[in-house]
Formats: C-alpha cells, sequence, structure tokens
C-alpha cells in the first residue's frame, strides 16, 4: 500500500457562514449542549464547593471533579485545563498539598475496578486507597497518578507517566514503556 497525497478541503466564507447559521436552528446541537452542561455541572460547578480548598488555588474551568468531599488541596495549587481528580466513592482521599501544579490533562484516581472478580468489568467492586502528592510537585501533561500513590515533595512527574506506590522526595519520574503487569482471570485454566 502506497501513501497518497490529500489535501484537506478549504470551505468560503459563505460555507462556513452557512454552517454556521443551520447549526444554531439544528435541535440536535442544542439537545447535545444540554447534556455538555449537565456534565459539566456534575462534574466541575457541583463539586467545587465540596472540595477542600487553601488560599489562592488556581482550577482550570475544564477540570472535572468526582466526590470533591474526600478532595483537599493545600495553598497556591494550580490545576491545568482537562485534568481529572477522582476520589473514592467511599472514604479515599486525594490531597494536593501547597504549591502542586498539575499541567494539562493529568488524571489522578483514588479507586480501580476489581478484575478477576468476574465479567463485565463495569458491575465488579472497586478498590480504594488514599493519594497523598507531596508539596511543590509538577506532574506532567497526561500523567496518570493510580490509587495508592504517595509522591514525595519537590518530585517531578514527566509527561506521560503513570504512577502507583511511591515516588522519593525530589526525584523526577518519566514515562516507561508499557509492560504486561498481570493477567486477568489467571486463576483460570488456559483455554487450549
Amino acid at each position: 500500500m502506497s501513501d497518497q497525497e490529500v489535501h484537506k478541503t478549504q470551505k468560503s466564507r459563505g460555507q462556513r457562514l452557512s454552517r454556521l447559521l443551520k447549526s444554531t436552528v439544528n435541535p440536535k446541537a442544542w439537545a447535545h449542549l444540554i447534556k455538555i452542561v449537565n456534565y459539566y455541572n456534575y462534574t466541575h460547578v457541583a463539586e467545587l464547593p465540596r472540595i477542600s480548598r487553601g488560599a489562592d488555588a488556581k482550577i482550570s474551568p475544564t477540570a472535572s471533579f468526582a466526590n470533591g468531599h474526600n478532595i483537599v488541596l493545600g495553598d497556591r495549587v494550580s490545576i491545568g485545563a482537562g485534568c481529572n481528580l477522582w476520589a473514592g466513592n467511599g472514604t479515599a482521599k486525594v490531597v494536593l498539598e501547597d504549591d502542586v501544579l498539575l499541567a494539562p490533562n493529568v488524571m489522578i484516581i483514588a479507586s480501580n475496578y476489581r478484575f478477576n472478580d468476574g465479567s463485565p468489568v463495569t458491575e465488579q467492586a472497586m478498590n480504594e486507597r488514599d493519594i497523598l502528592i507531596g508539596k511543590d510537585v509538577w506532574l506532567g501533561y497526561g500523567a496518570v497518578v493510580l490509587a495508592g500513590a504517595r509522591i514525595g515533595d519537590g518530585a517531578i512527574i514527566g509527561a506521560g507517566a503513570i504512577v502507583r506506590g511511591t515516588v522519593e522526595p525530589n526525584a523526577i519520574i518519566a514515562a516507561v514503556p508499557p509492560a504486561v503487569i498481570g493477567e486477568r482471570f489467571s486463576d483460570r485454566p488456559k483455554a487450549s
């Protein structure tokens, strides 16, 4: 198979204006807007008052939160665009101490579905554990912090890195190539 040279079709101003006008009268667009407003309400607007926040916390309007009553933000925390902080449904907390900086699209999640209890995964119980992110920590773009993680003061987590377990103070962690770390239903006999 060979590569083909393809160019994007450019729309004229008139075509773009026509598309805009049609979209303003399309009922499907308005129905979708209601869904977006609902999502924004239950992941941002309704959760913000439930979060314990220190002085001068900066939070992007596109950040989303779950179980805000279990989220604690220290002083001068900065949360970038598209970040997700999901504390546990039960008691697992997400704690960001003073001066933590989250680049865009960081995911911090204090619970994970179990995977050996059966199928489908979405109907299984979840395990949850507290997450503690120390003072003056920087998490790069798209970093993921999993349940039970402890990140020491001054650490830097590189873009795309996945953190589970303990990161020592002042450590710099970079992304690691993915590896198989286990197998679902490992206690069942192998099919031949």
